[in-house]
């Protein structure tokens, strides 16, 4: 046995993600177990994708790199427009009162997208923005996001928060050949009335 495989083999044995497994596959900070679990529903994803042309929502989460997704749903939109793509941004519509099952057809713009959590605060249903997170919970998943492509968008200056998206908890990545973080995903703009 060479020297990789019995790496392999002890990796397997402690519940571990192989490194040679890890270096070529998704991020991920799961155990063995629940990575192979993941692994096999982003197959589904993207087979279902094939099977039945592109979704109606979209799982965030099961995206090898979903900043190139994001990139093209912006070029989408700006093809559409006959515009420059640098001119658009998104704006993010909190879709509280909504779940992935509920939606039937796909947005005339942009994109609905489940399987974000949010960390230290919780998203509040009354108030339809961000809020104190409950006793014991550091995690919650957040609603279904539709985020909508908008031509020379002004940002509110108050009432949002600006929270990093990462694929993982770490928050740690590499810069990869197109300068962008192999973590780091985007900001999306959250509504609070904390200061």
């Amino acid at each position: 046995m060479s020297e990789e495989l019995e790496k392999m083999a002890t990796s397997i044995y402690n519940n571990q993600v192989p490194a040679v497994w890890a270096e070529n596959g998704f991020l991920s900070m799961k155990p063995l177990a629940s990575w192979i679990i993941d692994c096999n529903e982003r197959v589904d994803f993207l087979n279902k994708w094939i099977r039945n042309g592109t979704p109606i929502v979209y799982w965030i989460s099961g995206f090898f790199f979903p900043q190139a997704f994001l990139t093209g749903t912006m070029q989408n939109y700006a093809r559409k427009k006959v515009i420059a793509v640098d001119r658009v941004t998104f704006r993010y519509d909190i879709k509280d009162h909504l779940t992935k099952d509920k939606i039937k057809e796909k947005p005339d713009i942009g994109c609905f997208v489940y399987g974000c959590y949010i960390e230290g605060c919780k998203w509040n249903y009354s108030t339809h923005m961000l809020d104190e997170s409950d006793p014991k919970k550091l995690f919650v998943e957040m609603p279904m996001i539709h985020m909508v492509p908008v031509e020379d968008r002004v940002v509110p200056k108050t009432g949002l928060y600006y929270a990093p998206l990462y694929k993982v908890l770490s928050r740690t990545g590499t810069l990869s050949t197109t300068g962008h973080s192999t973590n780091f995903v985007t900001f999306l703009e959250l509504p609070t009335d904390k200061e």
